[in-house]
């Protein structure tokens, strides 16, 4: 083999060799020190892509869920009035009963009529409630989403209680407990149009239950397998480390050996 001064070849390899070692040595440490695999889009510009779609759906799935918990409150909100009005209808068929005692006095019938008048007043009250503004009991149906994606809605049907035509309303419109257009079975009915309504709220908030289950779940999923493309694994990433260490460290050996090699020329020269 010739001896040269000016190329030196294995200088040079161990150089290259060691450039290259360093720089997967770098990518090793940032990787591990950010926790991610893919730390520039170079390095796996497909699953970046794949990764960032799965990301977003994710976080649509967690926002759809909070817009599932503030429908399930309407709901329950909604229901609690209901509770409340059938509790008002009860105690109405019960001062319409009382009133019918012909043994009470036309004064003891007064005192009945005046608090029949204070829960019609209560139920005009109930009929008006609102939610963060929107009414509690409209003609209007409202949609709610329920999928990262927007496919799949649920519709909290309209609960208008003093619709008219309705047994509560006919006992809103009562003038007295002796008013003949308002009947023990008028105010029976309005009771169960009362109680038809809690139940469909009921069955709305089951079904708004088992959606927000669907994206929980769905969530952890998207998470997990943007996690897969993403994520370092810590152990594998740890030895890849101690490898790209190991190799920088006798590459900076050996181009120093290689540097050091063409001083055999000054022997022969002297």
């Amino acid at each position: 083999m010739s001896v040269v001064i000016n190329t030196n070849s294995a200088a040079t390899v161990a150089s290259n060799n060691l450039a290259a070692s360093n720089s997967m040595l770098q990518k090793s440490l940032n990787r591990l020190s950010s926790g991610s695999k893919i730390v520039s889009p170079a390095d796996d510009a497909g699953g970046l892509a794949v990764s960032m779609k799965l990301t977003a759906a994710a976080k649509r799935s967690a926002a759809a869920n909070i817009n599932i918990g503030n429908s399930v409150s309407f709901l329950q909100t909604q229901d609690g009035a209901l509770k409340v009005t059938g509790k008002v209808l009860d105690r109405i068929s019960e001062l319409k009963t009382l009133h019918s005692d012909p043994t009470k006095s036309t004064t003891d019938k007064a005192n009945y009529d005046t608090e029949f008048g204070q829960l019609k007043l209560q139920l005009a009250s109930l009929s008006a409630e609102k939610f963060n503004t929107i009414d509690l009991f409209s003609t209007t149906a409202l949609t709610t989403q329920v999928s990262e994606d927007g496919a799949q809605t649920v519709t909290l049907s309209a609960k208008n209680i003093s619709a008219s035509g309705t047994s509560f309303n006919t006992v809103m419109n009562a003038a007295s407990l002796e008013d003949s257009a308002i009947t023990l079975t008028d105010i029976r009915n309005a009771i169960e149009e009362i109680a038809t309504f809690r139940a469909s709220n009921g069955a709305e908030q089951s079904r708004l239950g088992f959606a927000s289950e669907v994206l929980t779940t769905n969530k952890a999923n998207l998470e997990a397998a943007s996690s897969r493309i993403m994520d370092v694994d810590v152990a594998e990433e740890s030895t890849q480390l101690a490898r790209w260490n190991t190799l920088v460290q006798a590459g900076t050996a050996m181009l120093s050996q290689a540097n050091q090699s063409a001083q055999t020329v000054m022997r022969l020269l002297q």
